[in-house]
């Protein structure tokens, strides 16, 4: 998903598939050509399911005492952070809740959730005032009376005495400034004015949490992003679109109903965008601007999609052209499919770039110059991806106002590679047309690798 205003604004499943009946097992490989690349299993291939609600909480709960027992412990010491609080509102969920709790709805009035550093290993504590099973799996539970909640956290506080106490606040992303205002005056009246001068911000904890994903994990990641890529398959078909009685908005509410489905969720809604050879009284707006829905499907449009979902807790992003045959022809037309090529070149260059312990703005510096040297005019704005859409970690974006772009790359993390290309089209009258692509990677120690394999040739449409 384009991120920011001017940026974002079996046989295939099987006709009528059965929710759970899709998920995919592939191997990740490297091209001849040196640019990370996935083998392509090819779409027909029979996926073997996805976890059932039960498995996927089993599976989550493992990565969970993982990521809290192993993981946090060391975190915290590198970020010189002695205690961390996560304060949790009923109806205003604090966006790290869901990360450091069990899968499942936390619904308590106000929770409070504390990490103490102890060297090696973390002391976790979960204030709530519901017995909750799950939640004993990975915290000592501490259920005081609605009046005594504060004083039971200073009493806490006072025992342990922490040098900092992180908060959610700070930050330049979402997931870095949870903590409300009412629920900050809460800790400060409640622990008192020599505690609340050890306030500190978890901005940068929260960026390497976000950012660190288990290996195990990856399995289940490829799976949603091959549940991604065949929907928008068959979205971008003549299954679903009949050229000039299709609308735009049919297309995106028959893809919201197979994820629904399937069982799985959006973390945001199917775009759509159309770029046709322009006549001199019409045109669907701007490349960037997502088609109105009662927009009809023309024969010699290109169509954009921008679509993901969310599985185990992991999102995808994806975007992806298709052209819609004109009367008579067979394929797309040369001057699309070389702007297509450019857009490739682009994804090229970023991963011949892209390494472990560069920053974000490293890669943009570099591969923008590149694209001057083989006069490329092109735009990146590549973002991580993971537990959220939009993640923290290192960003190669041309917008350094949104932060991430002097984080490092790590071993192991996702990136959205999200950019595209202009490129004159010589059978739309020397017109312009914009290429945009958005691919899931994973870093590995060669540099980053698809997911799924990137689009080389249009989607075409019949």
């Amino acid at each position: 998903m384009s991120t920011g205003n001017f940026f974002y604004s079996r046989q295939l499943l099987l006709k009528g598939v059965g929710y759970l009946a899709f998920a995919v097992a592939i191997t990740l490989g490297i091209s001849s050509s040196g640019i990370g690349q996935t083998v392509d299993p090819g779409p027909e291939n029979e996926f073997p399911k996805l976890l059932t609600q039960r498995e996927q909480m089993e599976v989550r709960e493992g990565w969970l005492r993982k990521r809290l027992g192993t993981l946090l412990p060391g975190m915290m010491k590198r970020h010189g952070i002695d205690m961390w609080i996560v304060v949790n509102e009923e109806f205003n969920s604090d966006p790290v809740t869901p990360h450091i709790t069990p899968p499942i709805p936390i619904v308590g009035r106000r929770d409070v959730f504390i990490f103490i550093n102890r060297g090696e290993t973390l002391e976790r504590i979960a204030m709530v005032r519901y017995d909750e099973e799950r939640l004993k799996n990975h915290y000592r539970m501490v259920m005081p009376a609605r009046d005594k909640f504060g004083e039971e956290l200073k009493k806490i506080v006072d025992e342990r005495k922490p040098k900092t106490i992180a908060l959610n606040i700070g930050g330049s992303r979402g997931q870095q400034s949870g903590l409300s205002y009412d629920s900050y005056r809460f800790l400060a009246e409640s622990l008192g004015a020599e505690n609340e001068k050890k306030f500190i911000s978890a901005a940068d904890l929260l960026v390497e949490f976000f950012d660190t994903r288990l290996p195990e994990e990856l399995e289940h990641y490829r799976n949603a992003v091959a549940a991604t890529e065949i929907i928008a398959r068959r979205a971008f078909s003549n299954e679903v679109i009949t050229p000039g009685k299709t609308t735009v908005g049919d297309v995106r509410w028959w893809m919201m109903e197979q994820v629904n489905k399937l069982g799985l969720t959006i973390w945001f809604q199917p775009d759509l965008r159309i770029q046709r050879r322009r006549a001199a009284t019409e045109t669907t707006g701007p490349f960037l601007s997502t088609a109105a829905e009662a927009e009809v499907i023309r024969r010699g449009d290109l169509l954009h999609l921008d679509f993901g979902l969310d599985y185990m807790g992991l999102s995808t992003d994806w975007q992806k052209h298709a052209y819609v045959l004109n009367e008579g022809e067979r394929d797309a037309p040369a001057g699309l499919k070389a702007a297509l090529r450019n857009t490739n070149k682009l994804q090229d260059i970023i991963f011949s770039i892209a390494r472990t312990g560069m920053t974000g703005t490293e890669v943009y510096e570099r591969s923008m110059a590149e694209c001057k040297r083989q006069s490329i005019e092109c735009m990146i704005y590549s973002h991580p991806i993971g537990t959220h859409g939009h993640g923290l970690g290192p960003s190669i974006d041309f917008r350094g106002n949104i932060g991430g772009g002097g984080n490092k790359i790590i071993l192991g993390s996702y990136m959205s590679i999200e950019l595209n290309t202009s490129t004159p089209v010589a059978e739309w009258g020397g017109q312009k047309v914009t290429m945009m692509a958005e691919d899931d990677a994973v870093m590995s120690e060669k540099g980053y690798e698809f997911i799924r394999p990137r689009q080389t040739e249009l989607y075409l449409i019949k």
